[in-house]
């Protein structure tokens, strides 16, 4: 089925938002997922089913910094 994510069209093969994530090994824990314009909460993740033309966003955290106050 045809979905988009992170606005990329993409052919994937899995019925579930976690499947998604699996397929991509990505750790539900290190991202948020939105679909079709709604958040959607982790523990309903492996039971959200997609459907052709969703539109799916992954939102990565990333850690880091300089350590340095940039209010300088």
């Amino acid at each position: 089925m045809l979905i988009r994510i992170n606005g990329k069209q993409e052919d994937i093969q899995v019925a579930t938002l976690g499947d998604l994530l699996q397929s991509k090994n990505i750790e539900p824990q290190m991202v948020s997922v939105e679909l079709n314009n709604t958040m959607i909460d982790r523990t309903n993740l492996t039971t959200t089913l997609l459907k052709e033309g969703d539109s799916i966003e992954l939102l990565f955290f990333m850690g880091g910094g300089s350590g340095h106050d940039l209010r300088q």
